[in-house]
């Protein structure tokens, strides 16, 4: 096991020539190096950063949906939602993010990791459930926070912050029941104290 640190700028070039033109970019940024690859070659990048020698990522650490429609705002086109990745190598004592953008905003697909490290698992089904993206090749792909009658995707930008639906409890029927939501709008003004002495400061 190696106890020092690899250089960023060393997996930099290591990946470089690893991975030739299967990876858009690779940067350095803050001590960080990130992969930008394509949705086709996402799994085959993968595979080769978990068992190429110089990479020997053994772990999948985190993954996350993004929604990237408000980077349009600040002059930013392209794909609406991708994955963002972060993988360890323990034995070398190296990080690396990887990020892949979903092709088809109307479908965000992209293929699944779960295979190769089995930590995705949980990730890829709360990626599908918040953001609705889909893991091709995953094994058991179904929401895993919101409820089995839950419509939507609550971490995408469009989503209302008050939600479509609400349930309770309804003791004549003696079940929970989902009722469209019913709290009304309105603006809460913070209260402002400015007694004398508040705090005990003069």
């Amino acid at each position: 096991m190696t106890s020092f640190a690899i250089r960023p700028e060393d997996l930099h070039d290591t990946l470089t020539t690893l991975l030739g033109d299967r990876a858009h970019t690779i940067s350095v940024a803050l001590g960080e190096v990130t992969v930008h690859v394509g949705p086709a070659q996402y799994l085959d990048v993968m595979t080769c950063l978990r068992d190429a020698p110089g990479c020997q990522f053994e772990q999948l650490i985190d993954l996350a949906g993004v929604d990237y429609s408000a980077y349009r705002e600040v002059g930013t086109d392209g794909p609406r939602f991708g994955v963002t990745v972060h993988l360890l190598s323990v034995s070398l004592n190296q990080r690396v993010r990887v990020k892949v953008l979903c092709p088809d905003d109307d479908l965000p697909l992209v293929d699944s990791v779960n295979a190769l490290w089995n930590s995705a698992n949980w990730y890829e089904r709360e990626a599908f459930d918040l953001y609705g993206i889909v893991f091709e090749g995953h094994n058991d792909l179904r929401r895993i926070l919101t409820d089995y009658g839950f419509i939507g995707h609550p971490f995408r930008k469009d989503f209302p912050l008050s939600g479509h639906v609400e349930m309770r409890y309804d003791a004549e029927r003696q079940r929970v029941i989902y009722e469209p939501v019913s709290i009304e709008p309105r603006e809460i003004t913070p209260r402002i104290i400015r007694e004398d002495n508040y705090g005990g400061l003069n």
